[in-house]
């Protein structure tokens, strides 16, 4: 591996391991009173900036939002944009992995970040994904067509 390639590396890491712990972090914020189970989720923007964000769960099940949407929301109502990584963090073996809502959100909002999980018991063991392989098929506004599964276009 060359320097260069090396740094590269390093710098990944590290971009990881912030990413990874500012997640864990939000974890501890979580209002999972029902469940018990605590989520966390960094954003990283392109400009370096990381927005948190963790699930918060409702007696009426489908008003609960997942900690991957509260920080992508934080972040665009905020005036974010360009987002580089998402770092998602609960006590699940392999790290938890987002829900369709939160892929779809993604794929429209976040098409090129790297999604990295891990299981706050073993943060370094960190499992990687793009969006386009967390949701292959994702609806897009194509301009003013939407792309349906067959692959046919309608308007």
């Amino acid at each position: 591996m060359k320097n260069e390639e090396k740094g590269r590396a390093f710098l990944r890491r590290r971009r990881q391991d912030r990413l990874i712990t500012a997640a864990r972090e939000a974890r501890q914020r979580a209002v999972a009173r029902r469940s018990g189970f605590k989520v966390g989720a960094a954003l990283l923007t392109a400009r370096g900036e990381i927005i948190t964000g963790a699930n918060v769960e409702s007696a009426s099940y489908g008003l609960t939002c997942c900690a991957e949407r509260v920080a992508l929301f934080k972040a665009l109502t905020e005036g974010k944009a360009r987002f580089v990584a998402l770092g998602v963090v609960a006590r699940s073996p392999g790290g938890p992995m987002p829900c369709g809502a939160c892929r779809q959100l993604l794929a429209e909002y976040a098409p090129e970040a790297a999604v990295w999980v891990a299981d706050s018991r073993r943060p370094k063991q960190i499992r990687e994904f793009t969006v386009a392989e967390l949701l292959p098929a994702a609806f897009l506004d194509a301009g003013k067509k939407i792309v349906v599964e067959t692959g046919r276009a309608r308007k």
